[in-house]
């Protein structure tokens, strides 16, 4: 389907293969290979977290295996937007896209600034918040400059981050200890007691951030060549690929010294690596160079995600109109790109009004990103449902392996997720509530003009197979 930005206007590219959306795929998350995850090692210890960090892997991967049938049935730009509205009407789908739209425009400044720090370990002058502001700066203007483009450049700094987290494996391998990763992992005790549950709890944000917005490839679906052939292959390979990626860093990173020094920082690869051939070695200078690339592959895709959703709400009214143009040019929603940057850049500054809990800036930006996630996998599994019920004739591709029981946990553990993360961070969950309550009198508002607008072209084409 090739759906106008705006009646008349042109409309998005269908260009990219299923080597690009598998691209896209792991590149939206594998920046949480080299930070993020580290600061639930803080409250759980490293068994703790991997406790953790397996629970919400599985929970990943069933969401994957079920959110491609959503993804192949209804291959629209606002991804759990599109699916929410057509399962729940206007109102679910408002829920759906604005946890979506939290989770794609808190995601990018929080890696800005791990780009920063990453460049600060190379140029201590460098003020990391600057260094982010410049990243937005330049991939933004990428992302403007056309999908074919990006999707390119992001498939090779993608491939290229997994070949650096290869390479940390590699080098740090000699200094592996597993005596290292095991001592004090309970929660700062050698053995497993109740007392380490509640930090294995508060970890969750962390754990989810090594798999964060891989659901993003559903937002370029209209720009995939066959996205019902594609998407699945790239879903799948990619939920495998992070898997395997995220259990290697983490172990080795653990095992090769005093694993607190890592708990609280932007950049503990670096800081592994260091432990083990030192703070002059090549080794080091080229893993903050290449770290780099992991970093800049999800910031950009992620780029690539939000402007997909801020167009998609605009087409619909649910945003302003005018944030649904296309770039005449490029052929890309170059001021939904621009408007998500606005609110990152605001969010890297942030740190002297907002301050929870006595968490760093980067620890508070991560959790509210996860808070707008885990609202959309519930709120997307749910459509699921009502959509095999109430569109039973619908075209689908892929249908979800082990339904209902592998979707039904995807969204049960989800929502032990919501639960435990709403009672260890009440004050950024009511911020989150805060804003989506905000966008709702808006929405409320803004419902006679929507009703005004030219019908959408149904999504996901025919509805029999």
């Amino acid at each position: 389907m090739n759906t106008a930005g705006t009646q008349g206007a042109p409309a998005l590219r269908q260009t990219l293969g299923t080597v690009q959306l598998w691209g896209i795929a792991v590149g939206l998350v594998i920046s949480g290979e080299y930070f993020g995850w580290s600061y639930g090692w803080a409250s759980a210890g490293t068994l703790g977290f991997t406790v953790t960090a397996i629970f919400v892997a599985l929970m990943y991967a069933c969401f994957i295996f079920s959110f491609t049938e959503l993804t192949t049935a209804i291959p629209q730009a606002g991804g759990p937007f599109a699916y929410s509205k057509r399962a729940f009407g206007a109102t679910g789908g408002y829920l759906a896209g604005a946890a979506t739209l939290v989770e794609f425009v808190f995601a990018p400044p929080a890696i800005a600034l791990a780009i920063g720090s990453y460049l600060n370990v190379q140029f201590p002058g460098l003020d990391p918040k600057w260094v982010a502001v410049g990243a937005y700066l330049v991939f933004m203007t990428l992302n403007i400059a056309g999908v074919q483009l990006a999707a390119t450049f992001e498939l090779f700094i993608t491939v290229v981050a997994i070949g650096e987290l290869l390479v940390f494996m590699g080098v740090v391998s000699p200094g592996f200890s597993l005596a290292n990763f095991t001592r004090g992992g309970w929660a700062g005790q050698d053995a497993f007691t109740t007392a380490a549950i509640p930090g294995m709890l508060a970890a969750i944000p962390f754990a989810i951030w090594f798999f964060l917005a891989i659901e993003g490839v559903a937002m370029a679906a209209e720009e995939a060549k066959d996205p019902r052939r594609s998407i699945p292959i790239a879903y799948v390979a990619g939920i495998l690929t992070l898997v395997a990626l995220a259990i290697g860093v983490m172990v080795f990173a653990g095992g090769v010294g005093d694993w607190t020094k890592l708990a609280n920082i932007n950049d503990p690869l670096p800081q592994a690596m260091k432990a083990v051939v030192g703070g002059d070695s090549g080794w080091l200078h080229m893993l903050v160079w290449l770290g780099l690339f992991g970093l800049v592959a999800s910031f950009h895709a992620i780029i690539l995600g939000y402007s997909r959703q801020v167009f998609a709400l605009a087409r619909e009214g649910f945003l302003p109109r005018g944030l649904a143009r296309i770039h005449p040019r490029f052929r890309t929603p170059h001021l939904a790109v621009l408007a998500g940057g606005v609110v990152g850049i605001v969010a890297i500054f942030s740190d002297g009004w907002v301050n929870f809990g006595g968490q760093t800036l980067t620890a508070n930006i991560v959790t509210m990103s996860v808070f707008g996630a885990i609202t959309m996998y519930i709120v997307s599994m749910l459509s699921l449902f009502k959509l095999r019920r109430t569109e039973p004739d619908m075209v689908r591709p892929w249908r979800a392996p082990g339904y209902p029981w592998v979707p039904a946990f995807a969204v049960a553990a989800a929502v032990v997720c919501l639960v435990t993360m709403v009672y260890y961070n009440f004050p950024i969950f009511c911020v989150y509530v805060g804003l989506l309550a905000a966008g709702y009198v808006v929405f409320l508002l803004s419902r006679d003009k929507r009703a005004a607008l030219p019908s959408s072209p149904p999504a996901g084409g025919s509805h029999h197979a």
